[in-house]
């Protein structure tokens, strides 16, 4: 079975790391290695990059300066880490990805699309997720999950405001990309959240490994609308 990259997407306080950690079990369970990764960083670099953007400069952050900073680091996630292991077979399973941005400084700070659009060329080119799970929540509930864990960091004081253009962006995403991607109610109990991460992640699984036995060669299928467990809206 090929490498396949699956990203978790979410606001803060959507409940992320729980998704990651069924992700995690569902494919050991299925026997296929993977490795897990974050956004930003995953490399040293790139994590260097992460504290660059979360920590408060004591001056303003011009939008341009965090937008940059965002793809500086995911072109060293996807070029030193995600790309090699994906071609070894790899399946790579990531916390944020190319969504985050268009969804926070594309729908948060309002950044022109065509802007990210011509990062994405220079830093990824046409490199995207094979599936991508979207943990949906109202941005009050989860900025107040997110306060409970600790201070808030730069990006996440930005206010409710922010976070509301963040998800609407998201909720565009998802609509756009139904074919590949999955949306999950993460204001339900954290039980029922795992229990949808894990059926959709199953049955995306068993699409690889149907299209593996019959086309090994061909276009890899991805999980629609019609598949997603009950529950969980694409």
């Amino acid at each position: 079975m090929t490498g396949k990259f699956i990203v978790i997407e979410g606001l803060e306080g959507a409940g992320k790391s729980s998704a990651i950690a069924i992700i995690k079990e569902t494919l050991a369970a299925a026997d296929i290695d993977f490795i897990t990764t974050r956004e930003p960083g995953g490399t040293p670099m790139a994590e260097a990059i992460r504290e660059c953007v979360k920590q408060d400069w004591q001056e303003p952050i011009a939008q341009s300066t965090e937008l940059l900073l965002m793809y500086a680091a995911r072109s060293q996630l996807v070029n030193n880490i995600i790309k090699p292991e994906l071609a070894r077979g790899t399946w790579v399973i990531a916390d944020r990805h190319d969504w985050s941005s268009i969804a926070y400084q594309g729908g948060g700070r309002e950044i022109d699309l065509a802007d990210l659009s011509a990062l994405k060329q220079i830093t990824m080119g046409e490199f995207e997720p094979d599936f991508t799970i979207y943990l949906d929540i109202d941005p009050k509930i989860g900025l107040a999950r997110a306060a409970s864990r600790g201070a808030l960091d730069r990006i996440e004081l930005a206010g409710e405001a922010f976070f509301a253009r963040c998800r609407e962006m998201y909720l565009q995403l998802v609509r756009t990309n139904a074919s590949k991607s999955v949306l999950i109610n993460a204001e339900q109990a954290m039980a029922k959240v795992q229990a949808d991460v894990q059926s959709v992640v199953e049955q995306f699984i068993a699409t690889q490994t149907i299209n593996n036995a019959a086309e090994p060669h061909s276009t890899t299928p991805h999980l629609t609308a019609d598949e997603t467990p009950k529950g969980s809206v694409c």
